[in-house]
């Protein structure tokens, strides 16, 4: 069976929410006797699509056409900056909840969820975006309970991904369940990407924003970087900026939010948390504390339960490879 997926992108979308599951899709096709995806770029009008990079896609398909490509089996929305005016369009709305009960996988990359949830769609449903954006969207959308560090959820048949390159774990994922972990695996070898990629967001948007917000701290950040575990008490942390420890107080306040203590631990936290998704190693609580000067293991518990929002066994369970060698 020949499944049809189509794409909805926009005028200032971001390209390779476009492109990347585009081609896991069209890969998957390349790789099979016969094609197994019908694909469908829609947009607000057909033509010449302009995203936000400056490159242009052609979308076959207006908005007014979506009913005419059903029944699809996949509507994926993509993300970008110009996802926020179409929330205020009335026809649209009313053409994707029309589309929704007929849809079997209706989903969305990066920013795309801010669209469907505008049109109700998402109520209730667990959902992800980017992480720069989760806070705006659990805050304009109460009814989603929005998990900002996931790569992609599935919730109550709705499909949601964190930013840009997440829209190809999320393709990925689909194509898994339609057709088997063999053919998923040759497409991700193909693409040069995991198959299940580990970790979830956290991983890439504390280092980024931490270098882009430092300041004056970059260099004492890079050095605690290096050496996560070592004995970095304020004072030492205060000698090698030549500054007294309050004013290091009012530094990382000031450039950072937080606490020269509280970031620290944070950054340990982060070792810890990578060191869980290694199945190839048991894990030690206890053990895992003390390398990264975190207390006992309730401690660790209680702190990574506090900034994660799941326990340290749950993580591993949910976001470790399930095989260490893929």
């Amino acid at each position: 069976m020949t499944r049809r997926i189509a794409l909805f992108a926009y005028p200032d979308c971001q390209l390779l929410d476009v492109s990347g599951p585009w081609q896991v899709f069209a890969s998957a096709n390349a790789l099979s006797a016969t094609p197994l995806y019908q694909l469908h770029l829609v947009a607000p009008a057909a033509g010449s699509v302009m995203t936000n990079g400056g490159l242009a896609v052609q979308a076959t398909h207006g908005q007014a056409e979506l009913a005419a490509l059903a029944p699809l089996d996949t509507l994926l929305v993509a993300g970008g900056h110009g996802v926020m005016p179409l929330r205020q369009d009335a026809a649209l709305l009313t053409t994707l909840r029309g589309l929704a009960p007929a849809v079997r996988r209706l989903g969305s990359i990066c920013t795309g969820a801010f669209l469907l949830a505008s049109t109700g769609l998402l109520d209730g449903c667990r959902v992800t975006t980017h992480w720069r954006h989760a806070a705006a969207l659990a805050e304009a959308y109460p009814a989603l309970r929005v998990e900002p560090d996931a790569l992609y959820v599935e919730s109550r048949g709705r499909y949601t991904s964190a930013g840009v390159t997440a829209g190809i774990d999320l393709a990925l994922a689909m194509l898994e369940a339609d057709h088997g972990a063999a053919l998923a695996g040759r497409v991700a070898r193909e693409l040069v990407v995991f198959l299940h990629r580990p970790g979830g967001q956290s991983q890439f948007s504390e280092v980024l924003r931490q270098q882009q917000d430092a300041g004056p701290l970059r260099r004492l950040l890079d050095h605690l970087h290096g050496d996560p575990g070592g004995d970095h008490h304020v004072e030492a942390m205060a000698a090698q900026m030549a500054v007294s420890p309050r004013h290091l107080t009012r530094l990382f306040r000031r450039h950072l939010n937080t606490t020269p203590g509280a970031y620290l631990t944070r950054l340990r936290l982060e070792q810890a948390r990578l060191a869980l998704l290694d199945t190839s190693q048991p894990v030690s609580l206890p053990r895992l504390a003390a390398r990264w000067r975190l207390g006992g293991a309730e401690q660790l518990r209680r702190q990574f339960q506090r900034h994660y929002g799941v326990s340290p066994s749950v993580y591993r369970q949910r976001f470790a490879s399930t095989d260490s060698t893929s």
